[in-house]
């Protein structure tokens, strides 16, 4: 029983805590905790279990806070490989592909935390403030409230996460190309004038700890990052549900993902920190 629920409730893990290694621990406790209840008293096994592991990530959320209060430079979510639906599951609507993304997943972070977890259980599962109420304890009024105000807060625009796929796909493609290339002009011309890049590299890896912004700027970044290694490496790959790039400069890996809106590049995620890369580069 357990298992045939496990991809969903990784699903939620994720996409609350935005760490794939938490989320794979908040699953193993939810399923100590099944194991240790009179399973045939439970009426709806699906709707207990999403209750067990949003209130365990709920706990955990708080307590990795102060963490990234600390974090050296910026925090990033820690990209997963997602190629046939695993291990998040398949994401059949648009509300479940975008709530994946690296990039909503960062801009999520600006939620508080119930704010978070009413945002995720509605937008992603679909489920009606009655049931999320239940989840977290709250009136069906109140978990109503705190999706009409952690919606508010997701400034910018969503259509920025609702890219067509192969739109996606082939600014990606072309972006590669340029930056194999180390033609800054064109990979320029690929980003919107005011782009956003943000790194994570964890305190282990030097990348810019504050965000970068503008084409020229980014452009230049990149190309210079690449140039200094010797040994350079590309590979498309489907991360969080989107055409991204896994890049190895000489033996270290990074994870580039982005955000497209009007045919441009608008926003880049890079991640470098080889903890956050582990489940991937092996």
């Amino acid at each position: 029983m357990f298992q045939q629920h496990r991809t969903m409730l990784l699903g939620v893990a994720y996409r609350l805590l935005g760490s794939f290694a938490d989320a794979e621990d908040v699953v193993q406790e939810a399923w100590l905790r099944w194991s240790g209840v009179d399973q045939s008293a439970i009426e709806a096994p699906g709707r207990f279990l999403a209750t067990v592991v949003t209130r365990l990530s709920i706990d955990r959320m708080r307590l990795v806070h102060r963490h990234r209060e600390t974090h050296v430079g910026q925090w990033l979510p820690e990209p997963v490989l997602t190629q046939e639906g695993r291990p998040l599951g398949p994401a059949e609507t648009a509300a479940q592909r975008e709530t994946l993304s690296l990039a909503m997943l960062r801009v999520m972070q600006r939620l508080s935390v119930p704010e978070r977890a009413v945002f995720v259980l509605r937008e992603a599962f679909g489920l009606p403030y009655e049931e999320i109420g239940g989840i977290l304890g709250l009136g069906a009024a109140h978990a109503r409230q705190l999706y009409r105000r952690g919606s508010n807060h997701m400034t910018g625009g969503r259509d920025r996460f609702t890219v067509d796929p192969g739109l996606h796909r082939d600014l990606v493609e072309r972006f590669l190309l340029a930056a194999r290339t180390g033609e800054r002009d064109v990979l320029e011309r690929l980003l919107a004038q005011d782009v956003t890049m943000w790194c994570d590299g964890g305190g282990k890896v030097s990348v810019a700890l504050r965000p970068v912004s503008g084409a020229e700027r980014v452009s230049r970044l990149l190309i210079g990052s690449i140039a200094k290694h010797s040994s350079v490496d590309f590979r498309i790959a489907e991360l969080n549900g989107q055409a991204g790039l896994l890049i190895r400069l000489d033996s270290q890996w990074h994870v580039c993902s982005f955000e497209v809106a009007d045919n441009l590049i608008i926003g880049v995620q890079w991640v470098a920190d080889p903890d956050k890369l582990e489940h991937i580069t092996t």
